[in-house]
């Protein structure tokens, strides 16, 4: 039986609107909490690269790649980046970071987790879009991956674990993508197209869509930048904002890379960090990939969205506060020149449009999705990294199960919060 209690939820981004979509479900009374737009441009959703890629299952971090932390702290446009001056704060992290890669073992453990969490993410996106009214956002007709070579998708570890995880894909040669993707570069000479996945059109139109349901369905929306979380005993009487508190009995921390105060609140001091990202639109580019697609070399992802083709990837570790490198949005605007030669070089700047925003992301590539170890009040549901849109569909679901009282659909042992506590 549902409870029926008053949710504060804490972040209108992907994950916030679709639990207050399935709390509501269950019968609970919801106050969504955010002092920005739902879908707005400040929002990690809206800069998502749109991918709905059930298979991203790899976390960032795998055996080896220590080796890699020098390179990545010499160069501020590397597809990794780590600026010196935040290293001192960021060094836990970044040693949690590692450890969770250290062996193929904990890479496979974490691989067969997000498995359960993104599989059928597709399709869960397509009811919930259907059901706000914007059944033409998402679409599922499979993503391409293209490789240099043969060699170079054989010797990933990620597609070997993908395997073992249960995802399957279909392999191309060099004609048969030529003919799938006749404006890529000739150097692109391998692809595989995993057809379970799927895109969003427009990331930022599709969770202001589900907000709205959301409100339709009964949700309210305060305006306000949440501060704290304040208990009598363990149970939860309030949410504390810089406009005052909002009463309610149970509460979901969903604010992305800004949850890390919030659990502090409650003395739950998460190693939360922001893998900060960029992406670059070109708004009507005349050429480009019929389909969806990641490039191996570039760490890139490309996909046509219903404002241009958007290309976004990379991380950068630098903190909430320091301001954007912008070269590296130029980075990735060259990389999409260079896939697809046929792109005019003479494109308007008015037509190139750049984005940043901050990725909140665990060290072992895992998001936090639990109870808060204070109270039972409190679930966590954050820190989705690479996989913030796909995963925010059974994330939402799990989040109601939660607020009821329900055994959630999915073992949520690996995304115990309090596995860092």
């Amino acid at each position: 039986m549902s409870t029926g209690r008053h949710v504060a939820i804490i972040g209108a981004g992907a994950v916030g609107v679709i639990s207050a979509i399935e709390a509501l479900r269950e019968g609970h009374r919801v106050t969504l909490i955010d002092a920005g737009e739902p879908g707005g441009e400040q929002a990690a959703s809206y800069g998502n690269a749109g991918w709905l890629s059930s298979h991203s299952v790899i976390p960032p971090a795998e055996p080896g790649i220590w080796k890699k932390v020098p390179g990545y702290l010499m160069d501020p446009l590397g597809p990794l980046a780590i600026r010196w001056s935040y290293l001192p704060k960021a060094l836990p992290w970044l040693i949690q970071y590692l450890l969770s890669g250290w062996t193929e073992a904990r890479v496979e453990k974490t691989a067969f987790a997000l498995r359960d969490l993104l599989k059928d993410a597709p399709l869960l996106h397509r009811k919930l879009a259907e059901e706000a009214g914007v059944p033409e956002l998402i679409e599922r007709n499979g993503v391409m991956h293209v490789f240099p070579s043969r060699g170079n998708f054989d010797n990933d570890l990620g597609w070997r674990l993908r395997k073992r995880v249960g995802v399957e894909w279909l392999e191309l040669s060099t004609d048969e993508m030529r003919q799938r993707e006749p404006d890529l570069h000739p150097r692109y000479t391998f692809g595989v197209v995993v057809e379970e996945a799927g895109r969003c059109r427009d990331p930022g139109a599709y969770v202001a869509a589900l907000a709205n349901h959301a409100l339709a369905s009964g949700a309210k929306l305060v305006r306000a930048k949440a501060t704290g979380l304040k208990l009598n005993g363990n149970k939860l009487v309030a949410v504390v904002t810089e406009s005052g508190e909002i009463a309610c009995d149970a509460a979901v921390v969903a604010a992305g890379a800004h949850s890390k105060r919030l659990t502090a609140s409650v003395g739950d001091p998460l190693p939360l960090e922001t893998e900060r990202g960029y992406h670059v639109m070109i708004e009507n580019p005349e050429s480009g990939p019929r389909n969806s697609m990641m490039a191996s070399d570039a760490k890139m992802v490309v996909n046509w969205t219903d404002k241009g083709l958007r290309a976004a990837g990379t991380v950068e570790i630098a903190g909430l506060e320091a301001e954007p490198n912008w070269k590296r949005a130029e980075i990735l605007r060259n990389n999409l020149f260079s896939m697809f030669p046929k792109l005019p070089k003479d494109i308007p700047a008015s037509r190139i449009k750049t984005w940043f925003g901050h990725r909140p992301s665990m060290p072992d590539g895992r998001p936090c999705i639990g109870y808060a170890r204070a109270s039972r009040d409190i679930v966590y549901a954050f820190g989705h990294g690479h996989v913030g849109l796909v995963g925010s569909a059974r994330t939402g679901r799990l989040v109601a199960q939660l607020l009821s009282g329900k055994t959630p659909e999915i073992q949520l042992a690996p995304f115990a919060p309090n596995r860092f506590l």
